[in-house]
């Protein structure tokens, strides 16, 4: 009976320990670069800084998709690719919608080397947090 009730709390602890090191998962939503873009990137930076464990993932829609092109600038003249670039050095993935691109006359080749593409941004938000993942839309 006591090696029974050891058995369970051992098992207890770990599950308990398990459950502090969970992993967070985030995704953040763009669909307006002049006025998300320049602050969400600044927030993910914040974010990993806080907690670098966190698993990011960006999905840009609509007029959302502009910081990802190529040779976009923010605010301050400084090129979006190099913000970009540093955070997917980071473990930070970035998904256009390809029905964006459809509706805008976009080609994937206008885009940077960092964009990853999915089929539709509305139906990747939706199945990103039924896996539980975090939505931000600053």
């Amino acid at each position: 009976m006591l090696t029974l009730r050891k058995t369970f709390i051992a098992l207890a602890l770990v599950a308990c320990t398990g459950l502090a090191a969970a992993q967070d998962t985030v995704v953040y939503h763009i669909n307006d670069t002049a006025s998300q873009a320049l602050s969400t990137l600044r927030n993910i930076r914040n974010h990993l800084d806080t907690d670098p464990t966190a698993k990011v993932t960006v999905v840009a829609h609509a007029f959302g998709v502009d910081f990802l092109m190529e040779g976009m600038k923010d605010r301050n003249e400084s090129p979006f690719a190099a913000t970009v670039a540093a955070l997917v050095a980071r473990g930070v993935k970035f998904e256009v919608c390809e029905i964006t691109l459809k509706n805008r006359n976009l080609k994937k080749e206008q885009f940077i080397q960092e964009a990853d593409f999915t089929p539709s941004g509305v139906v990747r938000l939706t199945k990103l947090q039924k896996q539980g993942f975090a939505y931000i839309k600053p």
